[in-house]
């Protein structure tokens, strides 16, 4: 699962991204409002939004992201102990506020909280099935290679086993927001269907794909 930080504290970022990543989660950092503006859409589980940085605030950035990622979860860190600016923050959608300085710990927990990590393998047969946390493939106790693509084609599943992955969510989580095609996204399904058992991953007509029924999480 991915994180985005914005943090201009670069001592701090880093805390806070080591953290995180020892928890098994991908942290992506900024330090400036304007750079963490244009990669919102890179298909983010959790945002972690300082106040008070260069050029766009965090405010601004989190009514944006409560416009258009209404159930992704926002945390304000903030120096900023003013109480307007904290009633402004949960009145636009914030899910938790933490004020600095703070215990990294509890900043862990409520992000745990918020964003609960997978169960650890995708199972699509007895002799193969992919590791979430090592981001691996194996066939036969083999390990196959795969794409960064295919691999978030297959951690979309994490949370939600049985859901339809729309063309829509494929081009703002494994194409990390940039545009593509069908033409795309069919080539990558299919290299990837020639790494898996037979008929495990459906096309739901005119609207993307699943996985087959017999898939489990474990």
């Amino acid at each position: 699962m991915k994180i985005l930080v914005l943090e201009d504290n670069k001592r701090l970022s880093n805390v806070i991204k080591n953290a995180l990543e020892q928890e098994n989660y991908t942290v992506d950092c900024f330090y400036d409002g304007d750079d963490a503006f244009e990669a919102l859409g890179n298909g983010y589980s959790c945002f972690i939004l300082d106040i008070n940085v260069p050029n766009l605030d965090g405010i601004s950035i989190l009514e944006y992201i409560r416009l258009n990622h209404a159930n992704i979860p926002a945390i304000i860190i903030s120096s900023n102990h003013d109480l307007e600016k904290i009633e402004k923050s949960y009145q636009i959608g914030c899910d938790d506020y933490l004020k600095k300085p703070f215990y990294i710990l509890e900043l862990v927990q409520k992000v745990k909280r918020y964003c609960v990590l997978p169960k650890q393998f995708l199972r699509f047969s007895e002799n193969c099935s992919y590791d979430f946390v090592n981001h691996r493939l194996f066939v036969d106790d083999i390990e196959l290679e795969l794409t960064k693509k295919e691999a978030l084609f297959l951690e979309l599943f994490s949370k939600n086993l049985h859901h339809v992955a729309t063309y829509e969510e494929l081009e703002e989580y494994v194409w990390e927001g940039e545009e593509t095609s069908l033409v795309n996204i069919r080539s990558m399904i299919k290299r990837l269907r020639k790494k898996l058992p037979a008929d495990s991953i459906n096309i739901v007509k005119g609207m993307g794909y699943s996985l087959s029924k017999s898939v489990s999480l474990s």
